[in-house]
């Protein structure tokens, strides 16, 4: 497996779905994983998703992305999850968080001197972040994303560190994604 997405009941489903669905396009081995007790987690919408694979069934040492949706700070409680994050941090795994999730990384000191963003009115929790405004940030190992309507950017850019710049390209010109340019 390449890259783990994370859920808990009451995530906000186009921040993982989309992110999944991207991935997937792009030939990324990515798999969902429930921190919840059951198989089923429900997002914030009351949609159901039946998940591949338990916490408890992962094995953090072969996978390169973890990716935490927001939607929920549930996610934020789950202990187990924060201490294999710090130590895939540690051992320069690249980690993404969109929307409230980057709040899990500020509480673990990830984000401290680094640019990062997150949903308004989070970045309380960012400890010791350089806050920026920007969709979608990459400082190093870390990606960040604003909020729900960055979902696609923030999966094309995943995307982009796990298969290349043109996988990516690929993928958004086949989902007929506008790519802004920076000129």
């Amino acid at each position: 497996m390449e890259a783990l997405i994370f859920l808990t009941d009451g995530f906000e489903e186009i921040e993982a779905l989309a992110t999944f669905d991207i991935l997937k396009r792009g030939g990324v081995d990515v798999l969902l994983v429930s921190l919840t007790s059951d198989r089923i987690v429900v997002g914030k919408h009351g949609v159901s998703v039946n998940v591949n694979y338990m916490y408890s069934d992962i094995n953090f040492d072969v996978a390169r992305m973890l990716i935490l949706p927001g939607g929920s700070t549930k996610i934020n409680d789950h202990d187990g999850l924060k201490r294999e994050i710090v130590k895939f941090a540690e051992n320069g795994g690249k980690i993404a968080a969109i929307c409230a999730a980057p709040m899990v990384l500020g509480g673990l000191g990830l984000l401290s001197g680094k640019k990062a963003t997150c949903y308004p009115g989070f970045e309380k929790y960012l400890d010791g972040a350089k806050m920026t405004d920007e969709a979608v940030v990459v400082d190093e190992n870390i990606t960040t994303a604003r909020a729900a309507g960055c979902s696609i950017e923030f999966a094309l850019e995943l995307l982009s560190q796990l298969r290349g710049k043109e996988v990516a390209d690929e993928v958004a010109q086949k989902i007929s994604f506008i790519i802004k340019s920076n000129s």
